[in-house]
């Protein structure tokens, strides 16, 4: 069987609509409010947490995959996760590295690419 034979489409088109609501949600954010960048990266990722802590988030993820895991949500989603996980394994202590475990490919990521774009880039005030 050929590759475009594998791919299902219909969970193709959920992520595509899924992620793309969740980009309009901080578009928004961005052009209606005087939030900074800093600020909604914050909302995002905190309720990803409280939702992923609810067990909330984990039917958005079965529906839409990488849709929902791959927004700013998705990685709060992974360190309650973990947190949780962590907790159950190894006790009160696990709430603080259970998290840090589950997300440490994302954590990654985000510094070097934050450090790459820094590199090639010239970052802007909002204005207020």
């Amino acid at each position: 069987m050929d590759f475009w034979g594998q791919i299902d489409w219909m969970l193709v088109l959920k992520a595509f609509i899924v992620g793309g609501l969740i980009c309009i949600i901080g578009q928004i954010l961005i052009d209606k409010t005087k939030l900074t960048s800093a600020r909604i990266l914050v909302i995002f990722v905190t309720s990803g947490v409280i939702l992923g802590g609810l067990g909330i988030y984990q039917h958005l993820v079965d529906f839409a995959g990488a849709g929902a895991t791959v927004p700013l949500t998705g990685f709060g989603n992974a360190l309650a996760k973990g947190a949780i996980e962590e907790v159950q394994k190894v006790g009160f202590l696990g709430a603080f590295m259970g998290g840090v475990k589950a997300a440490a490919g994302g954590i990654a990521a985000a510094i070097f690419f934050g450090y790459l774009a820094a590199l090639i880039s010239k970052p802007k005030m909002k204005k207020q």
